[in-house]
This record gives C-alpha cells, structure tokens and sequence, in this order.
C-alpha cells in the first residue's frame, strides 16, 4: 500500500553486520564444547560475554557463572571470559590446581601482547577505556606499573608521564571509534611523541557495527540496539546512534522491554545488535515491531565479515583424543535456542 500524507509508510533500517563477532562466537563455543566434553559443571570466571540471553541459556547447560577464581573448586575446570584476564589470575588458577581453558578473544591477547612487549622498552602506556571493565582490568595487569587508564577526552588534562618521548597508546578494543580518536586527539596535543599501537586496538565488529548504525541513523526517528547494559559496545551503539542524526535510542535486552510509547509519531526504527546478541533476540524485535505495523524491513550493509578464530589449544587437543569434531558449530541444544 503507497502512503499518504496522512499514513507515512512504517518501516525498519536493519543494520549488517550485527550480533555475534569471531570471538564471542568462539568463547560461547568453547563454553559448550567443555560441557560436552568433561560434563556439567563447568566454571566460567565473569560472564563468557556480556549478554544475559547467552548466560542463562549456558546455565541450563551446566556451566556455574562466578565472579572470582577461587569460588571454583580446587581441581575443577575452569574457563575464562571473552574479555581476558590479568597474569594473576593464571595464577591463582595454578595454585587451586585448576584445568583453565583461556577464551580469551584472539583480539584482546593482541593489545595484552602489546602492552607486554611497551612495557620491557620501558614505555608508558596510555590505555583508552572504561574504568572497572573486566578488558581494562585484564590489559592493566599485565604492566600495571606502565601502564595509566585514560577514561575519555576529559581524563586527558589529569594524565602524566615519566618521559613525553616515550610514550604509547592503546585501547579497550569495544569503544566509541570517534571517541577514541578524539581522545588520541587530545593526548597528541599534550605528548606530540606519542606512538600509535602497531595496528588498530578497535576491534574490526565493533567498528563495521558503529559504521552501519552511521549510515542510518539520520534517517532514523528511534534506534533499538538489541544488548545488555554491561556490553559496553552495545551502550556504545546507542551513542553512536544519537551523535549520528537518531531522534531517540534504546537499548533492550529483549523485545518485551520495548515501550510502546518510545513508537508514538515514529515513521523509521533502525535495528542492530552488540557483538554479543545472538540473532534470535534481534528476531523477537522485528516480530514486535511487525505486529505494529512496521513489517517492511529494508537491510544497511556497512561491511562483510568472514573472520573466524580456532578454538581455545585445550579444547580443541581434548576433542581431538575424544574423536570429536573441533569445528566452530553450536551444538543442537544450544543452536535451538538461538534461533
């Protein structure tokens, strides 16, 4: 049916790529596969990712969510987050005789590995991030005594350094693009020195999800970003939405979170989701927004993604002598719930 002027057509800017990034796919595998392999329970220090969906569904599986290493029992498996982790926890790890299996994402040990190698050529190293973030803390430990978090723009006036020529950044890698460059801005103009990473810290999901939300956001009214509260580069999305032209943003972890309110006057919703939603939810969104009359759905391609990451040495040697395959694929069980 064509609009009038009267009845604007409703529609739905579907962004591409959304949801699950190489390595959240890859730790919520690895979640499985342990479970398949030594049997519930299995430990997982902090949340695999940041989604409560995720978390729940692997607790009905058998996994134990704790915040700290030594609520797991002595002996027990144990596997840590996506987000990674400080040398400290290794080893606490090894002194409670832990099987650890490290899911870390491949691109968080890159900035860990960064920091170590700034770190031995004596450097100090200005960390772009968030403060309390389990990546932050994870990174910071492995030279806390090289190492300054820089929380934003304005954190820049508060920072200091042994020697201005000797001096790096590095970054959370779920943050704000155009913030963190503004931040890098800002510390270039204090330390005219300063020396970028060997290569983007911002994790390449992160960026094409900010890119796609960019493309669209002026022509939205409201933006639903489809994450938890504690995914910083869902929140991130809802900022970038807004700086970008969107009239109103919000983030949901699930459709029933949606007031009906936030669709009064509302001609465009963009949809996306963080690095850590599984499709299913973003799903549930557009059957919502469906029943209410916005059921053409028009996809914004920012980017394509074919990375994959192998899994975890451990699980992947344990599947090996099991004769289970070592392929990144969830499990029937597990697969049925996201879809």
């Amino acid at each position: 049916m064509s609009a009038t002027p009267d009845q604007p057509t409703k529609q739905v800017l579907l962004a591409a790529p959304r949801g699950y990034c190489a390595g959240v796919d890859r730790a919520v595998v690895t979640v499985e596969k342990a479970l398949d392999l030594y049997g519930a329970p299995v430990y997982v220090r902090k949340q695999i990712v940041h989604n409560k969906h995720v978390v729940q569904t692997l607790e009905r599986r058998g996994a134990i969510f704790v915040e700290e290493t030594d609520e797991v029992p002595e002996g027990a498996t144990v596997i840590f987050s996506a987000h990674g982790v400080a040398p400290v926890v290794h080893e606490e790890a090894r002194q409670l005789s832990l099987r650890t299996i490290d899911a870390t994402c491949p691109l968080v040990t890159k900035v860990h590995r960064e920091a170590i190698r700034f770190a031995d050529d004596d450097y100090d190293i200005l960390l772009i991030g968030h403060e309390g973030h389990e990546e932050v803390v994870g990174t910071s430990g492995e030279a806390p005594d090289h190492i300054t978090l820089v929380d934003g723009p304005d954190d820049v006036e508060n920072v200091t350094v042994r020697d201005p020529d000797k001096v790096v950044w590095l970054s959370q890698t779920t943050l704000s693009v155009d913030e963190t460059m503004e931040t890098v801005r800002r510390l270039r103009e204090k330390f005219p020195s300063l020396q970028d990473p060997p290569s983007d810290d911002i994790c390449y999901a992160t960026q094409n999800r900010q890119l796609a939300v960019k493309q669209m956001a002026a022509e939205c009214d409201l933006m639903i970003v489809v994450g938890s509260r504690n995914s910083s580069n869902s929140v991130r999305l809802v900022e970038v939405a807004l700086e970008h032209g969107s009239r109103a943003g919000h983030l949901v972890d699930f459709a029933d979170e949606i007031d009906e309110s936030w669709l009064d006057g509302v001609t465009t919703v963009g949809v996306t989701s963080g690095a850590s939603v599984p499709e299913i939810l973003v799903r549930g969104v557009l059957d919502y927004l469906g029943e209410r009359g916005y059921a053409d759905v028009r996809p914004v391609i920012a980017a394509e993604e074919t990375l994959t990451f192998s899994l975890p040495t451990e699980i992947r040697r344990d599947l090996k002598a099991a004769g289970m395959s070592d392929k990144m694929t969830h499990d029937a069980s597990f697969a049925s719930s996201l879809r």
